[in-house]
């Protein structure tokens, strides 16, 4: 019997997969934990629909990525901390503080996109990574001032 794979399942394929699975099997199993529906014309052409859908919002989110990615390559944001004698900071930059000061820029980018090689702790203007997209990534400098 054919099914239409509503969610991922281990060892037999992915959501909006069409499977090979005996009738039992799909009765039994598949069905009743609504992991898959019958292949039929309507769900064929339902599966093909929301897949050119997410494929069309993909194409979206990294379009809007790279046009983002010009916006952001080579700017500098300004981060102030406390610090001490020498140059050296009494905690350390953290990627919180990057995302709040480009908020502060208009920029909407959340803490979890803010790559940092290494913990900040003195002053200076260091290279950061910002991933925007899983295929785009965007390298700002921020320039760390103690207070």
């Amino acid at each position: 019997m054919q099914v239409i794979l509503l969610s991922d399942v281990k060892g037999l394929g992915k959501a909006n997969d069409v499977v090979n699975v005996s009738d039992g099997y799909a009765r039994n199993f598949l069905f009743k934990k609504k992991l898959a529906k019958e292949t039929s014309a309507s769900n064929l052409n339902e599966v093909k629909l929301q897949t050119g859908a997410k494929a069309e919002h993909e194409r979206r989110a990294l379009l809007a990525a790279q046009e983002l990615k010009a916006e952001l390559d080579g700017k500098t944001f300004e981060v102030h901390a406390k610090g001490g004698e020498g140059g050296k900071l009494y905690g350390a930059v953290t990627a919180a503080d990057i995302a709040e000061a480009m908020k502060g820029a208009g920029y909407e980018i959340d803490k979890k996109q803010v790559v940092l090689s290494g913990p900040i702790k003195t002053v200076g203007t260091f290279g950061v990574r910002i991933k925007l997209h899983p295929k785009v990534s965007s390298e700002i400098d921020v320039a760390v001032s103690a207070e």
